[in-house]
């Protein structure tokens, strides 16, 4: 186009907000917007099905540096030096640029870090034990070697707040080892003394605001007992490391981590402070991880460190797939460690700018996590603080009224975890002993790291108990007759839903007619028998299928796929539930259990 006066594309008009909300509202015909597009995640966050430029007013600044510079994290448990040691050189062997050593005892830095290099390799501690003499040590060993400063990269983890909120006791000589961390590190302003971590609040059940708001309400708390110690304001967010959990929400887990800096810069403001150099590390979440389908774990971390990574984290660990109910094998922790390497390298994440900054959604999503979570903060120390809250219970309650929300949405099945509630692998052998009973709550007042999929685990551990004991696995069958369509949809419906017990569902069993259908399933090798037809099938016919079924067997399931009318006409003449949409998973399935059970007994 020669005319410089002529913009590319000026014959269209643009489109307001307004324009396509006009268009949407007559595409619905009637129906209620926010009901039928309108998203509330669990932070009570309503997403909006489109935004546009005008939402642009609610946006917070919050441009990072591409993934060049991430620390890759691998995490050993350090009982031997030298075995430890090992295994930090093939971590970075295999690409890993930064370590994370659990110390449980104190062990010889110099054959700890034994051909390491430091100048290169982010090293990083937590102490379980002696955590000033090993800091000591380690720092001595860095001058030693004389490693630069600035180059000197990782942080110190005394557990403060882990363990506080996890085990209920506090110990107050921890301000004092902190307080020791910092004079130790002073030289080396890349290495954070202080950690604080909010993955405890993620993996009890949390939604994000909550993850956020503690948090910042523990820092507050962690500045008023340093301060007392003569520890500067500026010198103690300049020393802080902070520990995320990623979980599954994709979209949302980016806007948490750009809130949390948000909110980190404000409170900062309000101490005074302009300027400081913090870290943010994010670690894949247990809540999100499964036992059983376990190799879907792998895609949870890819999208879990994806969504970290756009949210300008400093550092990621990603856990083995398998880590929830193994020792992760080599090929597991090789895999954890490429999927950051493949991002960043592959996937181009170190190679361009982040691609979600100035996004409309992401902006929103960000700017109301941080309202909200905010408005929790505030609340929370008007209550007293981190502290006294915590004391008191509160923290842990509203954490327990998510962590239940979560629990029964993933129960009905409307909070998808594949291979878990949805999509089960009926091929998979899974053994019982690292199937959980179910979650057991052992004191109110402390949080308990746990898997999202703890009630339906044990649902599948008394499936697996049930065949060991008698050598045989339940057997489903999909009897179907009627109109095609219908009763295939309600028979993969089905086929899905029991699918999560374990049971030997089998594929799907036309018949011609009902009466064939309950005449041959009665005489079945089945113990569940599913009736899949249409609703104009069942009102002619699912009450003759319900009593030629009981004529001919009185002990076996039978259940009906779908939400017929005269669901009391069926109950009384003998079918033992419904399966469909509003079915609970795991109400239904133990119900099936407990008759399966009672058959067997009698």
């Amino acid at each position: 186009m020669n005319d410089k006066n002529k913009t590319l594309f000026s014959e269209f008009n643009p489109v307001s907000k307004q324009e396509w909300m006009d268009k949407v509202n007559i595409d619905l015909k009637g129906a209620d917007f926010d009901k039928k597009l309108v998203w509330k995640n669990l932070s009570k966050i309503a997403i909006q099905p489109f935004y546009t430029n005008e939402d642009t007013i609610n946006c917070l600044t919050n441009t990072g540096e591409n993934s060049q510079a991430l620390t890759n994290y691998r995490a050993i448990r350090v009982q031997n030096a030298e075995n430890a040691n090992k295994l930090a050189l093939k971590a970075i062997e295999e690409g890993m640029n930064g370590i994370i050593f659990e110390v449980v005892e104190h062990i010889a830095v110099s054959e700890l870090l034994k051909n390491i290099n430091l100048n290169e390799i982010s090293v990083s501690f937590i102490l379980f034990s002696n955590e000033l003499s090993f800091a000591t040590e380690f720092i001595s060993f860095v001058k030693q070697n004389n490693v630069a400063s600035h180059n000197l990269k990782g942080y110190f983890d005394t557990q403060l707040i882990s363990n506080y909120v996890t085990t209920g006791k506090l110990d107050n000589t921890n301000f004092d080892v902190i307080a020791a961390l910092i004079n130790l590190t002073a030289e080396f302003p890349n290495f954070k003394a202080i950690t604080l971590s909010g993955s405890e609040y993620l993996d009890a059940g949390a939604n994000q605001v909550q993850e956020i708001a503690y948090t910042l309400n523990s820092l507050v708390y962690l500045i008023d007992e340093l301060t007392q110690k003569e520890i500067k304001v500026q010198t103690i967010f300049d020393n802080l490391n902070i520990n995320f959990a990623i979980g599954l929400e994709y979209f949302i887990e980016i806007g948490k981590f750009r809130a949390f800096n948000n909110l980190l810069q404000e409170i900062a403001t309000k101490y005074g402070i302009v300027e400081f150099s913090k870290t943010v590390t994010a670690k894949t979440s247990i809540w999100s991880k499964s036992v059983t389908d376990a190799h879907t774990n792998m895609l949870r971390a890819t999208t879990e460190a994806m969504s970290a990574i756009l949210g300008n984290v400093d550092g990621v660990l990603i856990d083995p797939y398998d880590k929830e109910f193994n020792n992760p094998s080599d090929f597991s922790s090789r895999i954890a460690g490429n999927i950051s390497t493949i991002l960043k390298e592959e996937s181009y994440f170190g190679k361009v700018s982040n691609p979600v900054d100035g996004s409309y959604y992401i902006e929103e999503v960000t700017f109301k996590i941080a309202e909200k979570a905010l408005e929790l903060f505030k609340a929370i120390e008007a209550n007293g603080g981190f502290y006294t809250s915590f004391e008191g219970e509160l923290i842990q309650e509203h954490i327990a009224q998510i962590r239940q929300e979560k629990v029964k949405l993933i129960s009905q099945r409307r909070l998808p975890l594949v291979g878990v509630n949805k999509y089960p692998n009926l091929m998979e052998k899974v053994s019982s002993e690292i199937l959980s009973d179910s979650y057991k709550i052992t004191s109110t007042k402390i949080l308990k790291p746990r898997r999202a999929s703890l009630e339906i685990e044990a649902i599948r551990k008394a499936t697996e108990e049930l065949v060991a004991a008698t050598n045989k696995r339940p057997i489903v069958e999909l009897a179907s007759f009627g109109n095609l369509t219908m009763r295939k949809a309600r028979a993969a419906f089905s086929y899905d839903f029991i699918g999560v017990s374990g049971f030997n569902v089998q594929q799907e069993e036309s018949y011609a007619s009902a009466l064939e259908a309950a005449e041959t399933s009665a005489n079945s090798e089945a113990d569940v028998v599913v009736i899949c037809s249409s609703d104009e099938d069942y009102n002619e016919s699912a009450i003759a299928f319900v009593k030629a079924f009981r004529a001919l067997n009185n002990t076996k399931v039978l259940l009906l796929a779908g939400a017929p009318s005269n669901i009391d006409e069926l109950t009384e003449a003998g079918l033992d539930g419904v399966v469909n949409m509003r079915s609970d998973v795991i109400t239904t399935i133990a119900s099936i259990q407990k008759k399966i059970q009672q058959t067997i007994k009698a």
